[in-house]
């Protein structure tokens, strides 16, 4: 869905940073081989991403929905050079898919695969993180939220994927559309926590960024 006209949608991605080649080839495979390619983050988007992550210059980072890897490898770019990205995912299915990318990256050892709940990986999770990256399945959104604000540091960022959902967060709400629902509340639950800051950035699906006070 574009919310400016795609011409100048277009404008916008011609005027900003070039994909880097690795992206471009995982993108391309992701097409070929895997389902859904346009769970992708993608060019723009990805290198929104790599923009934010290079300003919070995290030490740790923690993605929830992994995917093919395309946005880890993005948010890897801002990463401290000590630093550790965690991320997340239930399909097993994609692990070697990632791992390929990820070793081919400049930041392979610093990755960590995790395959299952996220809600049950991350409470064992000994860490706490500066840039978080919510993209996975929308129904538990408020969940991951309420499971990640205590390990977010201060000032601390949590960046939130498709949260205008192709324009249905203003249809009149389907009785089975529980993906919709779950979005409208986590919506009103990142306006309305007094823990975070946050502003939503119509680019793409809706992208919300909170910053933890």
């Amino acid at each position: 869905m574009h919310f400016i006209p795609e011409a100048l949608d277009d404008y916008v991605v011609k005027h900003s940073e070039n994909e880097p080649e690795l992206l471009q080839q995982l993108s391309r495979e992701t097409y070929q081989k895997i389902l859904q390619p346009r769970m992708l983050s993608g060019h723009y988007q990805g290198r929104v991403l790599s923009m934010i992550s290079k300003l919070v210059n995290p030490k740790n980072v923690l993605e929830i929905g992994t995917y093919t890897g395309y946005s880890a490898l993005c948010l890897a770019e801002g990463m401290q050079t000590s630093g550790e990205l965690h991320t997340i995912d239930v399909n097993e299915e994609l692990v070697d898919f990632q791992s390929k990318y990820f070793n081919k990256s400049d930041y392979g050892n610093q990755i960590s695969q995790h395959v299952g709940d996220a809600l049950e990986i991350i409470p064992n999770l000994d860490i706490t993180f500066d840039l978080v990256f919510i993209d996975a399945d929308k129904e538990n959104y408020p969940n991951y939220f309420n499971i990640v604000i205590d390990k977010l540091n201060t000032g601390g960022i949590i960046l939130s994927d498709n949260v205008l959902w192709s324009g249905k967060v203003l249809e009149d709400l389907k009785p089975d559309d529980t993906s919709t629902k779950a979005l409208l509340e986590y919506n009103t639950l990142l306006k309305n926590d007094n823990r975070v800051e946050t502003v939503v950035l119509p680019i793409r699906d809706g992208l919300t960024i909170s910053r933890k006070i």
